[in-house]
């Protein structure tokens, strides 16, 4: 990367706190981002059994308005959102006219009016042009991406952290729901019981400007339990562990809802773009699936990385694969024939031309 690519890249507003600590940065998403602190099996292992703080203020956040503003919402979204009540979060991912998906998402109810949609960093400007283009309802759109971050505190002792900070009863906030009040002496702030990284805990959305004070107030309330900064390598890891899909790794423009087992978003008692297509592939089977495997022989899987069967002829692709911190072991996800999709089926995972010896497991990996 030369010099003008990387002075492309935009920053947030927690940027020099990640200078000051040392983390080491990459270009993630149009960001710099810091991948680690003091190093990623570390940081993992702090999310799983006590605190750990994340900036995820790459995230794109839309609000949508307006008394139409569900309707807008059901035509792009496969989930069902008029289940939704006042201070509710939905996972549900956008399909494209093909059934691919456009992007995964949250869907947070602040009243019958108004929502804000939560976006990955790398598709903003590609979901806010979908829902744009589909928007002959009249709703009114504001994407507020660049005047909010986000701070996930993850780990059973987030809540302990976090309840230092504020009066706000967070044991009161059941999971994926959310309230809005004062933490850390800054107003307006936005605390959900939400995460990617199946450890527990929250994440909190603050205008920019108050940004930094959040980051110290919590580091400072979290010291006692041993809290430290984390970076997106074990946000990944600690994702995978759990079996959530990673957008442009398990899932994208051409893989379908169905296909990446996220039927469970997909609710057919409403009408949303590609519709259709969805229900004949949950009706008659899809050729593909997403599935989670663990190695049996050494050897660490790689997106990318071919997929055989016993006799070497190609099955399916690795999408996701790493050595799990908490397991142990090395555990991947990939798209392998339906056929070989059955947990304990036996699949070879093609590295440096070598088949090493997997197997089909259920997800997560990492049993609650």
């Amino acid at each position: 990367m030369d010099i003008t690519e990387k002075s492309a890249l935009k920053k947030t507003a927690l940027y020099h706190k990640h200078i000051e600590l040392g983390a080491k940065m990459v270009p993630f998403a149009g960001y710099e981002m810091p991948v680690s602190y003091s190093g990623v099996n570390d940081e993992h292992l702090t999310v799983r059994n006590a605190v750990g703080i994340f900036d995820v203020s790459h995230m794109g956040e839309f609000v949508i308005k307006g008394n139409k503003a569900l309707d807008l919402i059901q035509l792009v979204t496969t989930n069902d959102a008029s289940k939704l009540v006042d201070k509710r979060v939905q996972y549900s991912c956008m399909t494209n006219n093909d059934g691919g998906i456009v992007d995964d998402l949250l869907v947070y109810r602040w009243s019958e009016t108004e929502y804000y949609l939560v976006v990955n960093a790398s598709n903003i400007e590609k979901d806010w042009n979908w829902i744009k283009q589909h928007n002959t309802f009249g709703a009114e759109m504001q994407n507020i991406s660049d005047e909010m971050s986000l701070l996930a505190v993850q780990g059973p002792k987030a809540i302990h952290t976090l309840q230092k900070l504020t009066n706000i009863p967070l044991d009161k906030i059941p999971y994926y729901h959310f309230d809005k009040g004062t933490m850390a002496g800054i107003s307006d702030v936005i605390i959900s019981n939400t995460g990617y990284t199946g450890a527990g805990g929250f994440e909190i959305y603050v205008w920019n400007k108050d940004a930094e004070k959040m980051w110290d107030a919590i580091i400072e309330a979290g010291k006692e339990f041993g809290i430290k900064p984390c970076g997106l390598g074990a946000r990944d890891t600690l994702r995978l562990e759990m079996g959530f899909c990673l957008y442009g790794n398990d899932i994208n423009d051409t893989t379908t809802p169905i296909e990446a087992g996220l039927s469970w978003i997909t609710k057919f008692t409403k009408d949303f773009i590609a519709k259709d297509i969805l229900l004949q592939q949950k009706e008659k089977g899809v050729s593909k699936k997403l599935v989670g495997f663990e190695m049996i022989e050494r050897g660490i899987p790689r997106q990318h990385y071919p997929i055989v069967d016993a006799n070497g002829n190609t099955i399916g692709e690795v999408t996701s694969g790493t050595q799990s911190p908490s397991l142990n072991k090395a555990i991947g996800m990939g798209y392998v024939k339906t056929e070989f999709s059955k947990p304990d089926t036996e699949i070879f995972i093609l590295i440096r031309e070598k088949p090493i010896k997997a197997k089909v497991v259920t997800l997560p990996f990492l049993k609650k």
